[in-house]
């Protein structure tokens, strides 16, 4: 319950959403559509502020939310994004063209596990944010982390899944079978040869990951 509390007292800081992304919100709450929650995304903008990243690869567009904040928070920044479902890359294309950021945001149509030539020709990357199919965080760290520049970062979303990771309380086999995908992707991840990871408990959990090497020795 503190927890709570404490939860709600972080989110009631935060200054409200103006605008375009405002209506993204709203839309996203109408229709069911999932986006990175308030204080998690502010953590993650955060960072890249501080990483003063360039380049940023998103793994799960949705309706365009996550990158359309990134852009705004890094307005010098170049962002690539990928999204399989049909409706929700129109929808993502539309919000983009409507905020003028078809400049700095590129997009890509297709199965993050098969577009990889195609977005990874546009890097390398300052950082990697993973935000889709939970089930396939791994697969997508192990392809996309590739286009890393040394001392990149990786993001990824949704990492204590409402919390069920720590309490293996999961209403549906279904659930439960997702939950273990990631539990197994943080032990992976967090024993990584290769990166310092955080897990980080804010919004449904956050990731950061730094890539070790000619920066970081």
């Amino acid at each position: 319950m503190k927890e709570d509390k404490l939860q709600k007292y972080i989110e009631s800081l935060i200054p409200p959403r103006q605008g375009i992304l405002a209506e993204m919100e709203t839309y996203a709450d109408e229709h069911r559509v999932p986006i990175m929650e308030a204080t998690g995304i502010e953590t993650m903008l955060q960072i890249l502020r501080m990483k003063q990243a360039e380049t940023i690869l998103e793994v799960g567009t949705a309706i365009g939310y996550s990158a359309l904040r990134m852009a705004f928070a890094l307005p010098k920044s170049k962002i690539v994004t990928i999204e399989r479902d049909k409706e929700r890359f129109s929808k993502a294309k539309e919000y983009i063209q409507r905020a003028e950021k078809e400049d700095q945001i590129t997009t890509v149509f297709g199965d993050a596990l098969e577009v990889v030539d195609q977005a990874g020709s546009l890097g390398p990357f300052d950082v990697l944010f993973i935000d889709a199919a939970k089930g396939q965080y791994q697969r997508f760290f192990e392809l996309y982390s590739a286009f890393l520049k040394p001392g990149g970062i990786v993001v990824t979303d949704n990492v204590l899944f409402k919390g069920l990771v720590a309490t293996q309380d999961s209403p549906t086999k279904r659930i439960q079978n997702l939950v273990k995908k990631i539990d197994h992707f943080n032990h992976w991840l967090t024993n990584h040869p290769d990166y310092d990871t955080v897990i980080l408990p804010v919004g449904d959990g956050v990731a950061i990951s730094v890539k070790r090497g000619e920066e970081n020795e």
